[in-house]
């Protein structure tokens, strides 16, 4: 599902909202999340799921090519759980 998809699934659900609505919705919920998980906070969507930054610590790689050792740097990174109510979703 692309931005697009999501953008006109809002538009036909609230018939009066004109498409550049919509779009304006998404993008200040996006950049909010954005902003929340970037300053180090946690997101907790009742029914979807859990954001969550977390800390990569530095550790030795090997190159899929060559097999030679590399340094890979610390990092942040967001984990995703999801939600009881959509993990029993995707699985049937």
């Amino acid at each position: 599902m692309k931005r697009s998809d999501i953008v006109r699934s809002i538009q036909v659900q609230f018939k009066h909202m004109r498409m550049t609505d919509a779009a304006a919705i998404l993008d200040a919920v996006a950049n909010h999340m954005i902003e929340v998980v970037a300053a180090g906070d946690r997101i907790e969507v009742r029914g979807f799921g859990t954001f969550q930054p977390r800390a990569r610590a530095t550790k030795i790689g090997y190159n899929p090519c060559t097999g030679q050792p590399m340094h890979l740097d610390a990092g942040t990174t967001i984990l995703f759980k999801p939600s009881r109510e959509l993990t029993k979703k995707m699985n049937g």
